[in-house]
């Protein structure tokens, strides 16, 4: 085996909840992006970098591509097609349990202008029998013209290391990107935003968690001390929705919705920095927040034209 280092980048695309945040978090072996079993949980491109002997591969994990209507949907539409663009292979995500669907059919149609080889990954295939898996497959190799397929299920890890050996070996030889302890590119504020992002939508209603976003004011980390050996962390956040109304459910009766989401989002950030955190959760009404260009850099979008 060559000592030469290896790198590439894998944009993993597909319909709302097709897994890829699943699949992702299982490929880095540590969680960098947000799950929840809602649709469009996903709101910004977020890479996960993993190192296997001399390759680093860096996935890039994508909102889910749908028909947008709103502002914040053209947005994350166009971030998760412009994850396409200058890499190395382009993974599509497909639903076993869904199949062919009219969004898998659009995004296998997008893909056209896309240069990149694609990858076909049936997920979800635990639920599914294996003549329809096949079905499915050759269903979907008609519709694109795909390099490779596999069988995975993104949360038990089925057919993952088999998916990582043919990335290895096939990825060109280049320099790292990214040093070998880091495992995503997010910002930190943006992280533990998103953290307390899936504590709301797994609380909260079908339809409030899209009409809110959450935004780190600060971040600040404190040396360690006698009380604290390993250092502690404050942070102010603000959950932005769009009326009193909408404000009042995130609050709950005597603030005790906010204060469950508050300390979930804690009782996790404490775990993933191994430090004492104060998080300080505020609501704050903002009508319009869903067309202003701040809100947009503060979640990694660019602001639709």
């Amino acid at each position: 085996m060559s000592d030469s280092k290896k790198c590439g980048f894998i944009a993993l695309l597909g319909a709302p909840n097709a897994g890829k945040s699943t699949l992702m978090n299982n490929l880095v072996g540590n969680k960098v992006s947000i799950i929840t079993p809602k649709v469009q949980t996903t709101r910004t491109r977020i890479s996960g970098i993993t190192n296997i002997d001399n390759t680093q591969l860096i996935f890039i994990d994508t909102p889910g591509i749908f028909k947008p209507q709103k502002t914040l949907d053209k947005a994350m539409v166009r971030a998760a097609w412009n994850s396409a663009e200058d890499v190395d292979f382009t993974c599509v995500l497909v639903d076993a349990k869904k199949g062919l669907t009219q969004e898998v059919e659009m995004i296998l149609n997008g893909l056209a202008k896309y240069p990149s080889p694609k990858i076909l990954l049936i997920n979800k295939i635990d639920i599914i029998k294996k003549d329809k898996l096949l079905e499915l497959a050759s269903r979907l190799h008609e519709k694109c013209d795909f390099e490779q397929s596999f069988m995975i299920s993104a949360k038990k890890g089925d057919g993952v290391d088999d998916l990582k050996k043919f990335l290895v070996k096939n990825v060109k030889e280049g320099e790292w990107m990214y040093p070998e302890d880091q495992i995503s590119d997010i910002p930190t504020r943006l992280f533990v935003a998103e953290i307390t992002r899936e504590k709301l939508m797994l609380k909260l209603g079908q339809e409030l968690p899209y009409r809110t976003m959450v935004e780190t004011e600060s971040f600040e980390e404190k040396e360690p001390s006698k009380k604290n050996k390993n250092g502690e962390i404050k942070i102010n956040q603000v959950i932005y929705v769009e009326s009193e109304n909408h404000k009042k459910i995130v609050v709950g009766k005597g603030g005790s919705t906010i204060k469950e989401i508050g300390e979930k989002s804690r009782k996790e950030l404490e775990w993933l920095f191994e430090k004492k955190v104060h998080l300080f959760l505020f609501v704050k009404v903002q009508e319009n927040w869903q067309n202003m260009r701040d809100k947009y850099e503060a979640m990694g979008l660019e602001f639709p034209n």
